[in-house]
């Protein structure tokens, strides 16, 4: 069994930043994509950034340029670093990890992180 256990959310200023960390914890296994999603109240849990194993990124059209997505593999850790920060950003942020297990590689599984409140208000 694979934990993710995200921090750094927050209330922050209109045009602030903040930096998401997710790590994940268990043991013989190999993460493929990590990657950060988020749910506004009454709205579906979207994409907002995803990480490749080797490092390739692709963004939701909404945060390109301002959201930065990297991971360190040596710590099974993923972060989402986010600058100007708009309302709308406003959204629980959820970590995501598809693993495979060196038992049996052959079949992957999806974790999902408990959610860190973001908040961008003045």
């Amino acid at each position: 069994q694979v934990r993710l256990v995200e921090s750094g959310g927050g209330l922050v200023q209109p045009g602030g930043s903040l930096r998401l960390s997710c790590a994940a914890s268990g043991s013989d296994f190999n993460i493929n994509t990590m990657a950060w999603y988020r749910q506004a109240p009454g709205k579906e849990r979207r994409l907002v950034a995803r990480i490749t194993s080797g490092g390739s990124t692709n963004y939701a059209d909404s945060v390109k340029g301002r959201f930065t997505i990297s991971r360190d593999n040596a710590k099974n850790t993923v972060y989402l670093q986010m600058n100007s920060l708009k309302p709308e950003d406003t959204a629980v942020y959820y970590c995501f990890a598809n693993v495979r297990y060196y038992s049996d590689s052959s079949v992957p599984y999806n974790y999902w992180g408990q959610g860190t409140q973001v908040t961008v208000s003045s």
